[in-house]
């Protein structure tokens, strides 16, 4: 396979130079203006010394970042409800521990899934792999295994332009993926230089291998990896759908504006700086400046010349609306403010919030449903006989919490003889208020009320 391992597949190579570009987006600050030049369009016949100079002078308003920033605060804001059921005491231990440290770097469930999000909404899509400890030989036990670590899961991410290549079966699932990543690496402290490193890992549902480039791509490592017991690859994928693909609908827009403004900051810089002009039938050779006087004739005229401003007005009015369309195709018009003038009524705003919330729960769906597959993947490779469900991230409104619970007593009082459903809403309303607390607290109390 190593004359193959570095094959791209047709999607990942059409959509390269697009994730660059959305990172760029996103991350704006010294990245963006390093890279400005690909994005500030260079005028028709545009002197080259006047087209640098706009690039030094070059300044961005980053809107998709604080959008997409704004957008996995506020869906994490509270820390989604693990529900644990079934399953031993060590299987509870060990995702209490998981929940809180998911990838051995002190990274909880929560955080690590919130960078996953943001990566989506950038990216349209972020890849997250479930890898165990290599230990040498085999366990002869489960008792053995947990002893060796071997059975200690634990998450890595990836990027959207990390996943080289890849393919699916007729159902839809991952039958092999091919994750690329580089860095710089230097040998020792005394070393001189940097040399950039490669590394190609290759996941099928059995087997994992490794590469690495030296002088040539070399197989380093091969091995049967964490799922090869259940049959499938330890890829799982977050892919937000496009119409929800926050950067993919506004970065059109975002470039404009970032043109315009520039265009707009460069006239009005150079507005300042205004050009004489003569009016005169001889030749003219005086210096004109600031400290100079000059001499004419009865018959010549001179003035200086600078616009009448209202060119400037309409492109800062574009520029408004163009801000405004960026948070209304991001379904935040709300955040817009007033800035076009229109005033909203009150029953306008609380509509634009609605589906400003609609869209956080869908996103949130899709975040439930990514934890519980992967917690469950990790549950079925260890063996543990648990039941898994992710719940909450649902309500984003500072008082819904009353609200909930006065939804659930109105349930309640509707007489409904259902031991499991008081149970339900006995533990969705404590977990929820105990969003914060430790995983095995959330199991303790969980399994009291079931208990009860």
């Amino acid at each position: 396979m190593n004359q193959h391992i570095e094959q791209e597949h047709p999607d990942y190579t059409e959509r390269a130079r697009m994730w660059r570009r959305y990172r760029d987006l996103y991350t704006g600050g010294e990245r963006f203006r390093l890279n400005a030049a690909e994005y500030l369009v260079r005028r028709l016949r545009e002197p080259l010394e006047v087209y640098q100079e706009r690039l030094a002078r070059v300044f961005y308003e980053n809107y998709v970042g604080s959008i997409v920033d704004w957008y996995a605060a506020t869906l994490m804001r509270e820390e989604p409800v693990i529900d644990l059921s079934d399953g031993n005491v060590k299987s509870r231990e060990f995702f209490g521990e998981f929940v809180q440290n998911c990838d051995r770097r002190g990274t909880t469930l929560t955080q690590f899934f919130r960078q996953q999000l943001t990566e989506a909404l950038v990216c349209g899509k972020s890849y997250i792999v479930v890898d165990f400890p290599r230990a040498g030989g085999a366990a002869r036990s489960r008792a053995e295994e947990d002893a060796l670590g071997q059975s200690q899961a634990y998450l890595l991410s990836y990027n959207a332009d990390e996943v080289i290549n890849w393919s699916y079966d007729d159902c839809g699932d991952m039958e092999w993926v091919v994750i690329r990543t580089s860095w710089l690496k230097q040998d020792d402290v005394n070393a001189h230089g940097w040399k950039k490193e490669t590394r190609w890992i290759y996941y099928d549902r059995e087997h994992y291998e490794i590469y690495e480039r030296d002088k040539e791509i070399e197989l380093v490592e091969r091995g049967k990896h964490g799922f090869a017991g259940i049959g499938r690859v330890p890829v799982y994928e977050l892919q937000v759908s496009d119409g929800m693909w926050l950067t993919n609908k506004a970065a059109s827009l975002q470039l404009e504006h970032f043109n315009k403004s520039n265009a707009l900051g460069w006239a009005l810089t150079m507005g300042l700086f205004a050009m004489p002009v003569i009016y005169s039938e001889r030749d003219w050779t005086q210096v004109v400046g600031e400290s100079y006087y000059i001499q004419l004739g009865p018959q010549d005229r001179f003035r200086w010349a600078e616009p009448d401003g209202k060119v400037y007005q309409i492109a800062a009015d574009n520029l408004n609306r163009l801000k405004d369309e960026i948070y209304r195709v991001s379904f935040l018009m709300q955040q817009a403010g007033e800035s076009g003038g229109a005033m909203q009524s009150g029953l306008s705003k609380q509509w634009d919030f609605a589906v400003t919330q609609e869209i956080l729960s869908a996103y949130g769906d899709l975040v439930k449903d990514s934890m519980r597959n992967i917690l469950s993947g990790v549950a079925a490779a260890r063996r543990d006989e648990m039941k898994i469900d992710v719940t909450g991230m649902d309500s984003f409104d500072i008082t819904s919490f009353g609200t909930e619970v006065s939804d659930a007593a109105s349930l309640m009082s509707l007489g409904i003889e259902s031991p499991t459903l008081k149970k339900q809403l006995q533990k969705r309303i404590a977990l929820k208020y105990l969003c914060d607390a430790r995983q095995e607290i959330k199991d303790q109390i969980a399994g009291e009320i079931e208990a009860a």
